[in-house]
C-alpha cells in the first residue's frame, strides 16, 4: 500500500488556517474563549457527569500554569471569564482567575502530571463520558473496526487498572505512564483522556473516541446476537487510514493537518456562536472577531 495522502489532497480552494496573533496577551484571551467554547460543547454532547469532567489548555504567557474550569461549574454554563489558572504545583493564581477559585483536586493531578511529562500536550480533556466509561469496564483496547477507529491504531493506551479518585500524584504519574507518548487513554472503570497540541484536536479527538467506544459496544452486541464476529481492518491499512485521520503531522505537513483538525472544530465552534448570539459567550466572541 502506498503511503498516507496529503490530508488536505480531498480539498478544493483555499484552506481557512488557525488564527495567528499580535501578542501573547491576545492569544491567552483566544485560548481562554476556545477553552470555555470546548466546556460548552461537551456539556452539549453529554459529557458531564456532577462534578466530574476537565479540559486544560496551558498558558502561552506562564507555560509552568494551566488553564482550568473551576469545581462545580457545570460545562454548559462555562465562560471565558470563571476560568482559573493553576500553576503545576496546584497554586491557584488569583491575579488571573475567576471569580470561584475552587479546584478540583483530581484536576490538578491528573493534568499537572500531563502538562509537566508532554511539553507537546498543550490541551487535555477527560470527561466521564457514556460510552467511553461503558467501554473502560473492558479494560481493553479499541478494536480496527471502523474507518474512524483507526485514528486511534496505536495511538490510543489503556490503564488497566483502577486507583479510586485521583486524589494523589502517583495516580497521576501512572496514567502518564499509560498515555506515553499517545494521545488517548482508556482509563480502566473510569473513562477517556485525550492530549493533543491544541484544543481542537483534543475536542475533535475525545469526541472521535467516545462515538468508537459506542460503535464497538453496538457492533459487539450485534455480532454476538448474531453468533458472529466483528471483521477487522489490517494492520497495513490501519497504519495508512492512522495517518490520514488520526495523526497531527501525518501527510507530511504539520501545519495542513493542524488546519485540518482546527477547521473540523471550527465547525462545532461556529455551530455553538450561532446557538449563543445575545448570549455572554457571543459577547466574549466579538472580544476576538479580528483572529477568527
Amino acid at each position: 500500500m502506498s503511503s498516507a495522502p496529503s490530508p488536505v489532497s480531498a480539498a478544493v480552494g483555499s484552506i481557512p488556517t488557525p488564527p495567528k496573533f499580535t501578542s501573547k496577551e491576545q492569544e491567552r484571551e483566544y485560548l481562554k474563549f476556545r477553552l470555555a467554547q470546548a466546556f460548552r460543547l461537551f456539556g452539549k454532547f453529554g459529557y458531564d457527569e456532577g462534578v466530574a469532567g476537565h479540559i486544560t489548555v496551558r498558558d502561552p504567557i506562564r507555560p509552568d500554569c494551566f488553564w482550568v474550569n473551576p469545581f462545580g461549574k457545570h460545562f454548559s454554563l462555562i465562560q471565558p471569564s470563571d476560568l482559573i489558572l493553576v500553576d503545576h504545583h496546584g497554586a491557584v493564581q488569583p491575579a488571573e482567575s475567576g471569580p470561584n477559585r475552587l479546584l478540583n483536586k483530581a484536576a490538578f493531578m491528573i493534568h499537572s502530571a500531563i502538562h509537566s511529562a508532554r511539553p507537546d500536550a498543550h490541551c487535555a480533556a477527560h470527561s466521564h463520558s457514556v460510552y467511553g466509561r461503558a467501554f473502560s469496564t473492558l479494560g481493553k483496547e479499541l478494536d480496527m473496526i471502523t474507518q474512524d477507529s483507526c485514528a486511534f491504531y496505536n495511538d490510543c493506551g489503556v490503564y488497566k487498572q483502577y486507583g479510586g479518585v485521583v486524589l494523589d500524584e502517583q495516580e497521576g504519574a501512572h496514567i502518564v505512564k499509560a498515555l506515553g507518548n499517545k494521545k488517548a487513554v482508556i482509563l480502566q472503570n473510569h473513562g477517556l483522556l485525550v492530549a493533543t497540541n491544541s484544543i481542537e484536536a483534543t475536542v475533535h479527538f475525545f469526541v472521535a473516541l467516545e462515538k468508537s467506544c459506542q460503535v464497538q459496544l453496538l457492533a459487539d452486541a450485534a455480532a454476538a446476537g448474531t453468533g458472529g464476529k466483528t471483521i477487522k481492518i489490517g494492520a497495513e491499512e490501519s497504519a495508512y487510514t492512522h495517518g490520514v485521520v488520526g495523526t497531527m503531522v501525518g501527510g507530511g505537513s504539520a501545519v495542513c493537518l493542524t488546519s485540518r483538525r482546527w477547521r473540523r472544530m471550527r465547525g462545532f465552534h461556529s455551530t455553538l456562536e450561532v446557538a449563543s448570539e445575545g448570549t455572554k459567550l457571543a459577547e466574549s466572541r466579538k472580544m476576538y472577531i479580528t483572529v477568527l
